[in-house]
């Protein structure tokens, strides 16, 4: 098996919210290596990690429409 397929095989066997947790880190990780960083977008990164670590669902596309009032 790869350690690309164990990696999955893995992700997969975990809870929901630790799959979360796990692509959290793994984004962290990707934009720590990246370039193209902007401030504004570090700070979205922050926030939205901050919100899913206090246990809280995101919203979906939908239910932000539907907030914004452009429902």
């Amino acid at each position: 098996m790869s350690t690309e397929q164990e990696l999955l095989t893995k992700w997969h066997s975990l809870p929901q919210d630790k799959q979360e947790e796990v692509f959290d880190f793994v984004e962290f990780l990707h934009l720590k290596n990246s370039a193209n960083k902007t401030p504004l977008g570090e700070r979205l990164r922050q926030i939205r990690a901050r919100i899913v670590n206090s246990g809280k669902q995101l919203l979906d596309e939908d239910e932000i429409e539907m907030s914004s009032g452009k429902r």
